[in-house]
């Protein structure tokens, strides 16, 4: 059970971008929602409590602070804890360039979860839509512009996952493109090809950009994606590192220790032990 206020509003896929849905929840100990599928994209952000996010068969454990992303069409389960539910408010929408506003934010469904201390500004927000009146073209202006500050936002807090690209089209794409293909074996030749430029030029892009090389990007977003999964997710040492694309768990476990000084299971069992003297 959940005590919910919410708006749903129509779908209209020849937009540019539409607001399908938004709210707020509180839900009891053990509230389950899914499996689900939906039409359109949909980003929660965690008010309060605890809970578990799944998807692809990995289980996300989150609390307060946190957010996740849903993506369209993709099968997802999510549940309150049972001794700390979570309260949360979301929002949904579609259209043309969604998906480019996703990726811009950081996210994906290989990296869907974020990180706010924004909490107050984001509720802000969702309260301002819900009081709002949903019946005219300014209305729908008005949403979307608290929507727009909403990501923006999200954006501005999740800058640790991805490096701003200062509006460069081609280091966007090159992004993108290392976002959605981590678990690969990626080379530098194949990305610069994606985005219709010699190696050396793309480089010199990336550089001015974002302060690091191509390379240097990859290995930071390894990193920082398995220290992401290490403090949210029940996955083992061996699945993280396929899943950051490592093609050995030695590789993630040396180069983990290299840049933290820590193995990743004593860095996670930290993160445990962090989470129990908090409560």
């Amino acid at each position: 059970m959940e005590n919910a206020i919410a708006i749903d509003m129509p779908i209209f896929e020849k937009q540019s971008l539409c607001v399908n849905a938004f709210g707020y929840s509180e839900t009891k100990p053990c509230h389950r929602y899914g499996p689900a599928v939906r039409p359109y994209y949909l980003i929660h952000y965690i008010l309060e409590g605890r809970g578990q996010y799944s998807i692809d068969n990995i289980n996300y454990r989150l609390s307060e602070g946190q957010g996740f992303l849903i993506e369209p069409d993709c099968q997802t389960v999510y549940m309150s804890d049972a001794d700390e539910p979570w309260k949360y408010i979301w929002i949904g929408f579609s259209g043309k360039e969604a998906g480019s506003i996703v990726s811009s934010l950081g996210l994906s469904m290989k990296q869907p979860i974020f990180r706010s201390e924004e909490k107050e500004k984001l509720l802000g927000y969702v309260m301002n839509m819900l009081h709002h009146d949903h019946s005219s073209t300014e209305d729908t202006f008005y949403t979307l512009g608290m929507m727009f500050l909403f990501l923006g936002t999200i954006a501005s807090s999740n800058h640790d996952i991805l490096p701003a690209a200062d509006g460069n089209a081609y280091v966007n794409q090159a992004i993108s493109y290392i976002q959605n293909h981590i678990t690969e074996p990626l080379q530098i030749d194949e990305i610069a090809r994606y985005v219709g430029l010699n190696r050396s030029y793309l480089s010199k892009l990336f550089t001015e950009h974002t302060g690091l090389s191509p390379l240097k990007y990859i290995q930071s977003f390894r990193l920082t994606k398995a220290k992401h999964l290490l403090e949210s997710s029940t996955l083992s040492v061996s699945g993280i590192a396929f899943s950051c694309g490592y093609q050995r768990p030695e590789s993630l476990i040396k180069i983990f220790r290299q840049r933290y000084g820590i193995s990743p299971a004593a860095y996670r069992s930290q993160v445990l032990q962090r989470t129990v003297r908090k409560d």
